[in-house]
């Protein structure tokens, strides 16, 4: 039987959504979409839908080089230092999950600046699952658990990341050593999208951000982990939290790259496929500043749990690009916050911004502030100002085309295999290597059936053909340890210099 939608008429597309041309943005009138990331907001009720179990603290973050010839933004003017929130978490567990199971590690920044709040809401990976947000509330139902059983399922998961070949460069991250980190403190933070910069002459470039930790990365080994599951399954929460207690501040220093306006026209790779990362020789990184954790939360739930982050939530000089997941992702986590916390979910004092407030959005469950007797409407007589910004927007870019319903335009580098292959020919090393081929294959042998199978024996091929032999051997000699949640890689060596850097 062909999807629907709720109301019954046939759905359009579960796989892409409404775009101008391949690679224009997403369509705010592309209902179907709208409805099924709606939906997906409500699935659940207090917890987060994904990003459940995590923790976080407050710090400062400080511009230390000048970077005003690229943004014009408030907290990256040389100098300037600037309060902020971090939280991070594990995206498919739920709150009473480990935090040492292999899972990508959320990594989501609030900066509360003097022109608002601007929100980096990010992953330790600098690269995703999926490119269309049509694709996300499916991805995260498969990671999450069976109708039936209640269980986690690793043939549901295979099932999801075969059929959508995009997916194999995150999937080699999460299976490789960055599976698992030791701690928060010793992951590196990526804001995996690609964003737009503008500076004061109104100048534009595009950039992607790269925290880098200054702990030192560091791994457990699927047997450590599995062993802190069962004795600490708080050990993340509770080794930042203790760090911060005895003065032992983390801290990550934020490098970006930086690529020229007109270069994404014609780069020989899509810039803005969130399943892609930009070769280092081509941009190399440019230092920015640090960002320190140096201020635990007095009350957890107050200032972490009903924390709201939102990629949406940017500030002058920095603005959004054509990335499809970015687009989806803007519109997506203030409504889920909407549902999870309420409609002024921004008036809680952990989300309020330290600049002036004057919003048109009043009323509602729980409000607290307001404007008084002041005209609720806009344009008024009544001397209260409005936004009435009219022609070509600073942060904005051209597109043109017809409607279509497509990931985007292939370019000559666009392919969902090709630097899935490089990080495991050219970074990971033969040590490396053969933690991976293990742990696929435990994976692997926990239940996956066919056709999915014989599928994930081709994906791992596709990445790399050496390794994907490898992994249908021990499968099918069924050599291959039994696979855990908890499970996970060992500590890396230094990586050596590549032309695709994920760092």
């Amino acid at each position: 039987m062909h999807s629907t939608t709720g109301a019954g008429a046939p759905a359009p597309s579960d796989r892409n959504s409404l775009t101008i041309g391949p690679d224009g943005p997403v369509l705010l009138h592309d209902v179907h979409f709208l409805e099924q990331m709606a939906h997906f907001n409500r699935e659940k009720v207090i917890e987060r839908q994904p990003h459940a179990k995590g923790s976080g603290a407050f710090g400062v973050f400080e511009t230390m080089e000048d970077v005003s010839a690229y943004t014009k933004a408030a907290l990256f003017q040389k100098g300037v230092v600037t309060d902020m929130l971090a939280r991070f978490s594990t995206v498919a567990g739920e709150q009473g999950s480990p935090d040492t199971w292999r899972d990508v590690r959320g990594f989501s920044l609030k900066f509360y600046t003097t022109d608002g709040n601007y929100d980096l809401v990010g992953n330790n990976t600098p690269i995703f699952f999926v490119r269309d947000p049509m694709k996300f509330p499916h991805f995260i139902r498969s990671q999450k658990r069976l109708p039936d059983s209640g269980l986690r399922d690793s043939h549901m998961q295979w099932d999801f990341w075969t059929n959508n070949p995009e997916s194999a460069h995150q999937v080699t991250y999460l299976m490789g050593m960055r599976g698992l980190p030791r701690t928060w403190r010793h992951m590196n933070g990526y804001g995996s999208h690609t964003y737009m910069w503008v500076n004061a002459k109104g100048e534009r470039f595009w950039v992607k951000y790269h925290f880098h930790t200054q702990q030192g990365m560091k791994f457990f080994t699927n047997q450590e982990a599995l062993a802190m599951s069962g004795s600490d399954a708080d050990f993340h929460r509770r080794d930042l939290f203790e760090a911060i207690a005895r003065s032992e501040y983390p801290s990550w220093t934020l490098s970006v790259q930086i690529m020229p306006y007109e270069d994404a026209k014609s780069y020989r790779l899509n810039p803005f496929d969130l399943t892609k990362v930009w070769p280092h020789a081509d941009y190399p990184l440019v230092r920015v500043g640090k960002m320190t954790l140096n201020r635990n939360p007095e009350n957890f739930f107050a200032q972490i749990e009903q924390a709201a982050f939102s990629p949406g939530n940017t500030v002058p000089g920095i603005g959004l690009s054509p990335d499809k997941m970015l687009l989806g992702r803007a519109f997506a986590y203030n409504d889920a916050q909407r549902n999870r916390i309420g409609a002024n979910f921004h008036q809680l004092p952990v989300n309020q911004p330290k600049a002036p407030v004057q919003t048109y959005m009043f009323d509602g469950p729980m409000a607290y502030h307001h404007s008084g007797n002041a005209p609720v409407y806009a344009p008024n007589s009544g001397g209260r100002h409005w936004a009435d910004n009219t022609g070509t927007v600073a942060d904005g870019w051209e597109a043109d085309g017809q409607m279509v319903r497509s990931a985007y335009a292939l370019r000559a580098d666009d392919n969902d295999f090709g630097q899935p292959g490089i990080l495991v020919r050219e970074v990971f090393d033969d040590e490396q290597r053969d933690r991976l081929v293990e742990q696929v294959a435990g994976s692997l042998l926990g239940g996956v059936r066919e056709p999915v199978l014989s599928r994930a024996f081709q994906y791992w091929k596709n990445i790399d053909p050496e390794v994907g032999h490898r992994i249908e051997d021990k499968v099918r000699g069924g050599s291959a340890p039994e696979p855990t949640e908890g499970m996970g890689e060992g500590s890396a060596p230094a990586e050596r210099k590549r032309s695709v850097a994920p760092a």
